[in-house]
């Protein structure tokens, strides 16, 4: 080999290595720490950088994107004297890479040792009911202290979050008895207040029930009442614009009078004062119509006092009678009597009618 040629060599290779010496490239997000002699420098930031190569180093790589850092589980005492485990999770970022690497020599170590001893003193102030319901308030509390303790350490801690709260077993089991025992009572109070509001409905439906019925039964007695009052305002009507005269509604009387003691309820049965003018004025129509015929009026005339005698000592036995006690003999006789008097009180109208009927047919052939 030419002795030239190795000379040239050796320049080219110190020019490379001077040239990869003092070129430094940066990644995004990333910060170097440079020291010159064993001073700190400066710090580059991301991109292309020179720096003097021998004289400057890198001392540090830091990374100013935010962090996420779990911690064990540390047991911490609570104010009434329970042992609990718990879980932090700490998001930080690095906001000065220089006091990072060089106010602190384990910014991580030392951030987990302020996380426990700040949970102690937060904790050790709270039972442990208050320790288990205010996570927003002892993340709020972990915070402020590390914020303001990790601020000279060039770390700026954005939020604290507690994972988990592990009380001891015997606690856990004495915990799932209460919410048991708080559960089995809701259960008790929804059921009773069910129950409740099922019985309330229930004689709220009754009484609407009752109530309806009660109005039906009043809107039909009044539609009842009302027909009712319409059908004997008809009749009346009817009966005056016909003009009927007392012997029809004498006559009208005395059909009427046997359907008077067919009621089973009756234990006695009163004849009526009126049956004498009743059975006097039928007998003196048909009497009147015999005597004009020219037939039989001396038979109609016995007939008629005969009835109207019967009938007389009948009205005086009734009404002078007192009122008989029903389920006695006397009862029983009234109505025998009753039943008598009805029955002549029949015959005598079929009588009259009978002899109405032969004087008219007699009266038929004269005129012809």
């Amino acid at each position: 080999m030419d002795p030239v040629v190795i000379p040239i060599l050796v320049a080219a290779l110190v020019v490379v290595f001077l040239v990869a010496a003092t070129v430094r490239i940066v990644p995004q997000a990333r910060r170097y720490n440079i020291e010159r002699f064993g001073r700190y420098r400066r710090t580059l930031q991301p991109g292309l950088n020179f720096v003097l190569p021998v004289a400057d180093r890198v001392n540090t790589k830091l990374d100013v994107r935010e962090q996420v850092y779990s911690s064990d589980p540390k047991p911490v005492i609570t104010e009434d004297n329970l042992v609990v485990n718990i879980d932090t999770v700490l998001y930080y970022q690095i906001t000065d890479p220089r006091a990072a690497a060089y106010e602190v020599a384990d910014y991580l170590h030392a951030i987990d040792q302020l996380t426990v001893t700040t949970l102690r003193n937060v904790i050790g102030s709270m039972d442990l009911e208050a320790t288990l319901t205010s996570r927003e308030e002892i993340n709020a509390r972990l915070r402020a202290v590390l914020d303001d303790a990790t601020g000279k350490w060039g770390i700026r801690v954005n939020r604290v979050e507690i994972k988990a709260i592990d009380p001891p077993n015997t606690i856990k089991e004495a915990m799932e008895k209460q919410m048991r025992a708080e559960r089995d009572k809701r259960a008790a109070i929804l059921h009773a207040e069910g129950e409740r509001q099922a019985k309330i409905l229930t004689a709220e439906g009754t009484k609407q029930k009752d109530i309806l019925e009660a109005q039906g039964t009043q809107q039909a007695m009044i539609l009842r009442a009302d027909g009712e009052s319409k059908a004997v305002e008809l009749v009346f009507q009817a009966v005056h614009r016909n003009n009927a005269d007392a012997k029809v509604l004498a006559y009208k009387y005395l059909e009427t009078l046997p359907h008077l003691a067919q009621s089973d309820n009756n234990t006695f049965w009163v004849i009526p004062g009126e049956l004498t003018e009743a059975i006097r004025t039928v007998t003196t129509a048909f009497g009147d119509q015999s005597a004009g015929a020219g037939a039989g009026p001396s038979v109609s005339a016995e007939r008629e006092d005969a009835a109207a005698a019967d009938v007389a000592d009948s009205d005086k036995d009734s009404v002078g009678a007192p009122e008989i006690e029903p389920n006695s003999t006397l009862a029983l006789d009234a109505v025998a009597a009753a039943d008598e008097a009805a029955k002549e009180a029949a015959a005598a109208v079929s009588d009259a009618k009978a002899e109405a009927e032969a004087a008219g047919e007699t009266r038929l052939p004269g005129r012809r």
